[in-house]
């Protein structure tokens, strides 16, 4: 009997011993086949290009793209997963190649948390928005690409005695990307940068100075002249700021501040303010710097309208003036150091009647955003009749003028949302990227 269960046992250990013999050998042969159709497969991809990335490639470019995309994508930046609205076909299979660049160009001025919140900061927004265009007008592959677009921020340096910023290294930083790009990668030299796309967020865009008579006198570094600049600044007369193909943008509002104040204003509210600015505005025409500010127009508000009741002026800050936008019928804006100013955005988005007040600006987007039909014009000359031109509005056409500022894609496109949306201001910027197609390299190619 011992014998027996002895050879039974004997007999189950032979069987536990062939399955696991079979077992193994199953496993071996899984993880060979992976390993010789993932070599394969990596074979054919570095094999399918046939030109290469850089002109002298250095494996640390390619490991610090690995690097900044995967860090690009945390808090500090908002970056979302979720994919825009936005199809190729739209924009005549437009494709723009991102330059991935040292973090010092870009994502270490992001330590001031303002960096992404403030009136300049669509230099980041569009950043993030054109990233989120992975798989549609965003392209990895730069020999396929149309327009470059290089992401310096510029504006982001706030100065720690008055808080403003500061672009005094403005031209020295974006030189230093460009010598980057042109030693690192073919593109650039090709075309001299005609085909390359930077942003120039502060006062006078592309000149990179805050004031104006220094701004002409530096003019347009010539680095750039080549090349296509997105811009806040933008007039309709001949200007040394201009003198460089560009396209004029909004200036940036936080799509989530202008969410939370309208979410906070109840749906009956009446607006039971006529006319509002809240803003710096001059007691004596001359400030500090000795210079003019506003050419006096925001001095010459004040002491007309200062005292009447009609015209509610404030000239100290409150973070919540958005609620003032929303309760007000008309919405002064008028020039600052420059013509620009985000009154406009945020007047818009609120339905308050935007009153623009700056000689000859030249407007965002004027194919999309029909301005005539959803705003004001005054000449600064005329600031003393500012109360009898909005009388005269308010009993004529102002109705007309509200109904128009309800539309909503109006007021989309000039938001900058992450990730972009169908309309909003970074797809008319691709919209007018569209436009400038006879730049692109690739498109020489394939007619010649």
């Amino acid at each position: 009997m011992t014998t027996h269960k002895h050879r039974r046992t004997e007999k189950n250990l032979c069987f536990k011993q062939y399955y696991k013999w079979i077992l193994c050998f199953i496993l071996t042969l899984y993880f060979f086949a992976s390993f010789f159709v993932d070599h394969d497969q990596d074979h054919r991809s570095s094999t399918s290009i046939s030109k290469p990335l850089l002109t002298n490639p250095k494996p640390k470019l390619f490991a610090s793209r690995a690097m900044f995309e995967s860090k690009i994508h945390d808090h500090k930046l908002g970056f979302t997963s979720q994919q825009p609205n936005i199809k190729t076909d739209v924009f005549n299979n437009l494709k723009i190649y991102v330059y991935d660049l040292p973090s010092k160009f870009n994502k270490d001025w992001l330590a001031n948390d303002r960096c992404t919140n403030h009136l300049f900061a669509a230099e980041v927004a569009l950043h993030k928005a054109f990233l989120s265009l992975e798989g549609d007008v965003r392209t990895e592959d730069p020999y396929e690409a149309d327009f470059f677009f290089v992401p310096v921020y510029v504006s982001c340096n706030f100065s720690t005695i008055n808080g403003f910023p500061a672009i005094g290294h403005a031209r020295s930083l974006i030189n230093d990307a460009i010598k980057l790009v042109s030693t690192q990668y073919p593109f650039w030299n090709r075309t001299s940068g005609s085909d390359h796309v930077f942003t120039a967020t502060h006062d006078f865009g592309s000149c990179f100075h805050t004031m104006e008579d220094r701004a002409i006198a530096d003019g347009v570094p010539i680095f750039l002249r080549n090349s296509i600049i997105l811009q806040t600044f933008g007039v309709t007369f001949n200007h040394p700021c201009q003198e460089v193909e560009n396209v004029v943008i909004p200036p940036y509002i936080s799509p989530e501040s202008l969410h939370k104040t309208q979410k906070n204003i109840p749906v009956t509210k009446e607006r039971d303010i006529w006319v509002f600015f809240r803003g710096k505005m001059e007691l004596h025409p001359k400030n500090i710097s000795g210079r003019f500010y506003s050419k006096r127009v925001r001095t010459n508000i004040w002491r007309s309208y200062g005292g009447d009741r009609r015209f509610y002026l404030q000239r100290q800050r409150f973070t919540g003036y958005q609620s003032e936008i929303a309760r007000s019928v008309f919405c002064l804006c008028p020039l600052g150091w420059a013509p620009w100013s985000p009154r406009l955005v945020e007047s818009v988005a609120l339905g308050c009647v935007p009153v623009i007040i700056a000689d000859g600006i030249r407007l965002p987007f004027p194919s999309t955003v029909r301005w005539p039909d959803i705003s004001l014009t005054v000449a600064e000359r005329d600031v003393g009749k500012l109360g009898d031109i909005l009388e005269h509005v308010a009993a004529t056409n102002l109705s007309v003028i509200q109904r128009n500022l309800e539309d909503p894609s109006v007021r989309r496109a000039l938001m900058f949302n992450v990730p972009s949306r169908e309309g909003d201001a970074t797809w008319q910027v691709l919209e007018a990227l569209s436009k400038k197609l006879n730049r692109s390299v690739r498109r020489s190619n394939s007619f010649s």
